[in-house]
């Protein structure tokens, strides 16, 4: 870039995605004097999927603004709990998300899910057909323009995770109304109609059981419940919902 000089500051937040010596205060950009500030902020590492309000000389301006000389520009993180227009609030992760999938499932919370590396348009194609907010640690994916609306997962532990999108997203929750393996919705099975898929254990052990309507998986409490009621009643005491299941 060779052309009008601004003065840029990030939220400390954002400080995982500059350079070291934006992360202190106030910085030098020199501009080309064409392209807009979103193209700014992200040619300077930023997302805009966490980009925030953008303000020039103390007032929001847009993403399309083109910065002129002299300008101060303060780039603050995204408000949270993050509001998301249109569509009924509903995830999309990638590759390496798959715990974090099968908790926001868990709890009722709709994500799809790539369990295969089906590479970065299709990704960004689903998530603007279906209306669905990108979840990636990828920052190249969240930067693709025909993405309907993403965010950086900023942990690689998936308590960490899941507790971020909670947070960030305050989706409504609904434990144990899930297919955790293909984000289905459950059904209340009679154990006559499931008896034939049921190891034999399983059978004279348990009575109540739930059945998903997509896959056709079947659900009952066994051993592994307890830790699942660990993770949602955590959930719930801190963001709300219902425990039942």
């Amino acid at each position: 870039m060779n052309g009008p000089e601004i003065q840029i500051s990030f939220a400390p937040g954002l400080g995982l995605f500059v350079s070291p010596e934006r992360r202190a205060g106030r910085t030098t950009v020199t501009t080309d004097g064409a392209s807009s500030l979103g193209h700014v902020v992200e040619s300077l590492g930023v997302p805009l999927t966490e980009a925030g309000r953008l303000l020039v000389d103390g007032l929001p301006v847009d993403t399309s603004h083109v910065p002129a000389s002299g300008e101060t520009v303060v780039v603050e993180g995204v408000g949270r709990p993050q509001q998301v227009p249109g569509a009924p609030l509903r995830f999309l992760l990638d590759v390496h998300l798959g715990t974090l999938a099968r908790r926001l499932r868990l709890l009722g919370v709709d994500a799809a899910y790539e369990s295969a590396d089906i590479g970065d348009p299709a990704l960004a194609a689903l998530s603007a057909r279906e209306q669905r907010v990108m979840l990636s640690r990828d920052r190249g994916l969240l930067r693709r323009r025909e993405l309907w609306a993403g965010a950086y997962i900023y942990s690689d532990r998936p308590d960490e995770q899941l507790r971020d999108v909670l947070e960030r997203f305050a989706p409504p929750l609904a434990p144990w109304t899930r297919c955790t393996a293909c984000n289905g919705d459950l059904s209340d099975a009679d154990k006559d109609a499931v008896r034939e898929r049921l190891e034999q254990g399983t059978e004279k052990t348990y009575d109540v059981f739930a059945e998903c309507v997509e896959c056709g998986r079947v659900y009952w409490r066994g051993a592994h419940h307890s830790r699942l009621e660990e993770i949602v009643s955590d959930a719930v005491r801190e963001f709300g919902g219902a425990t039942t299941g």
